[in-house]
């Protein structure tokens, strides 16, 4: 999960999540996360459907967003979890042992909670700000420093989100992400494809350079 896209159709200017999926992967993202929350769940299931197809393909990891019984329909990878979602033991009860469990974490005390809770990986955020998701304050613009302190206290992946283009991801790599993870640096872009590549080739100059975890 070194760079993973979050989807959002309402910030893909009219090219529908499918078509900003497809050209993202082929730019090299490794990790797809399907959150359209204001589709129904029939909605997210049919799409759900096509996205799974076409990241199995390409042999990229696929979870959804807040709705397990959605993961299981579409057979996904896993789920990732918030506060208001079911708990982190519930979700694997019903995906199984094998089953990608992500959670959104903003505090050093959350990210050790959801390890000993079974989490698999944590999506660190927002680590700045950031306008395509409602958070608190103290959720918000929480700074790399965050990052590092979460990293070091865990031992599972940790992917920055919130804010994170080309132009920043190196840092928040640097402070010990092992990915990032983007919504509209993507989504939103003039090229979906070569900005996905743009943030695969910064991550992976941090990488090259032996620095992060």
């Amino acid at each position: 999960m070194r760079t993973y896209l979050v989807t959002q159709a309402d910030r893909s200017r009219g090219r529908g999540t499918v078509a900003t999926v497809r050209a993202a992967v082929a730019g090299g993202v490794d990790a797809v996360q399907m959150r359209e929350k204001h589709a129904t769940a029939r909605e997210r299931y049919e799409l759900g459907r096509e996205l799974r197809a076409l990241t199995r393909e390409a042999g990229v990891a696929f979870v959804v967003n807040d709705r397990v019984d959605v993961a299981a329909a579409v057979d996904a990878d896993g789920v990732h979890l918030g506060d208001d979602d079911l708990p982190i033991s519930v979700a694997r009860a019903q995906l199984g042992p094998d089953a990608v469990v992500g959670r959104s974490v903003s505090t050093v005390e959350a990210a050790v909670e959801a390890e000993r809770a079974g989490a698999d990986y944590l999506g660190v955020g927002a680590v700045f700000v950031t306008d395509t998701k409602d958070v608190s304050d103290d959720e918000s613009n929480i700074g790399t420093e965050r990052v590092t302190a979460i990293a070091d206290v865990v031992d599972i992946p940790v992917v920055g989100i919130g804010g994170i283009t080309a132009a920043n991801a190196a840092e928040v790599v640097e402070a010990g992400a092992d990915g990032v993870a983007v919504v509209s640096a993507v989504t939103d872009a003039d090229d979906p494809e070569a900005a996905a590549r743009d943030l695969r080739r910064a991550v992976d100059g941090v990488r090259a350079g032996g620095v992060g975890r």
